[in-house]
């Protein structure tokens, strides 16, 4: 049964107010293929019963679940390669020279999904930094999706995923197989706090971060959300901080302190030098 357009507003008012992704009318073919699996998982016919259901209970378990199935959680390691280019080889030396001896490092992973990001930035610190072993390192992600949220918690991964971006050597060095799927290995997961978070809400006392990304998850949002984000961004951002967008991400046309650079592999965001 095809989602009727009535039951298809309402769903997409249902997932703004949860989530505050604007779907347009252009999206209920991709509605309908995200919560087919819902269907089987609550033993209902069709997406028009589920809209039926949260219609009766709005607080429910597949409340959640619905906004967790929505949210778009495409990701690989090193995912377009050009921000961790810029992140080995510009920026961690010109943070780690200003710095000098045993300090402090903040990484955030502000939209991690099931967590390729944040453990691609764990197994480049841990092989191309060795100077960072006196400082303390914190690295943190997190996500909308409580589902993810978990995922990256396990650091399990399949065949399919520890083939898209993670070169072989660093599976054998960071990674033990069980049956057909590969595990971090504690050394890494273990450095990782991981916490759910809408970024379009209420955003929880957080530490000042040397580096945060924040890639491939504003252009879910509406001008008005994308620029309270990065509002709230501006005041976690270390005085030196960086900040990595997606590639088709910018600040363009919103008012914000954020100052863009052109990097050496790909721009990069700071805060107006004093």
């Amino acid at each position: 049964m095809t989602l009727n357009q009535t039951d298809f507003e309402y769903l997409a008012k249902f997932v703004l107010e949860h989530s505050a992704i604007s779907l347009g009318s252009d999206k209920m073919y991709l509605i309908e293929s995200r919560l087919a699996p819902l269907c089987r998982q609550y033993g209902v016919a069709n997406v028009s019963e589920i809209v039926a259901s949260i219609r009766q209970n709005p607080r429910s378990k597949l409340s959640s679940s619905i906004v967790d199935a929505v949210t778009t959680n495409e990701t690989y390691f090193f995912r377009d390669a050009k921000p961790f280019d810029e992140l080995a080889k510009e920026t961690l030396p010109r943070i780690i020279a200003k710095k000098g001896a045993r300090s402090t490092l903040n990484v955030w992973s502000a939209a991690c999904s099931s967590g390729q990001e944040i453990y691609s930035v764990a197994m480049m610190l841990e092989d191309s930094f060795p100077e960072l072993k006196n400082w303390d390192v914190k690295l943190y992600a997190s996500d909308i999706s409580n589902a993810m949220v978990e995922r990256t918690k396990a650091g399990v991964f399949n065949q399919l995923e520890v083939g898209r971006g993670l070169p072989a050597a660093l599976l054998i060095k960071h990674f033990n197989r069980k049956g057909e799927s590969f595990h971090v290995k504690d050394y890494l997961k273990g450095r990782l706090q991981v916490f759910p978070l809408n970024l379009a809400s209420t955003w929880p006392s957080l530490p000042s971060f040397d580096i945060v990304f924040l890639r491939n998850v504003l252009i879910y949002f509406d001008p008005v959300v994308k620029q309270e984000i990065l509002q709230k961004t501006e005041r976690v951002l270390a005085k030196d901080g960086v900040l990595f967008l997606g590639g088709s991400e910018s600040t363009l046309g919103l008012k914000t302190k954020l100052v863009r650079e052109i990097g050496k592999f790909c721009p990069w965001y700071r805060l107006p030098s004093s």
